[in-house]
């Protein structure tokens, strides 16, 4: 699974949040998305590769800017992951 870190202008509060979550989920197959209007990005979680461009492409036609993407093998967080499983 990989996770994709956006940093995203334009988001003011949690109904922008919730405009990029649902363009996301709408445009792209994937197991989570969250985005935080406080920290200015989005964190999406999907099994397959995304093409980063079509990612931005889809964010910013709903009207908020892609300052930067960046793409890492997803670590699942929890009790047993603090055991390295």
């Amino acid at each position: 699974m990989k996770q994709i870190t956006l940093k995203i202008d334009g988001m003011m509060c949690g109904m922008c949040e919730s405009h990029v979550n649902d363009c996301v989920r709408k445009s792209f197959n994937v197991k989570s998305v969250k985005s935080s209007h406080l920290k200015k990005e989005t964190v999406v979680v999907c099994d397959d590769d995304i093409n980063e461009n079509d990612l931005k492409e889809a964010i910013e036609k709903t009207g908020y800017r892609v300052t930067d993407i960046k793409t890492e093998e997803y670590r699942k967080k929890g009790f047993l992951g603090l055991f390295g499983r």
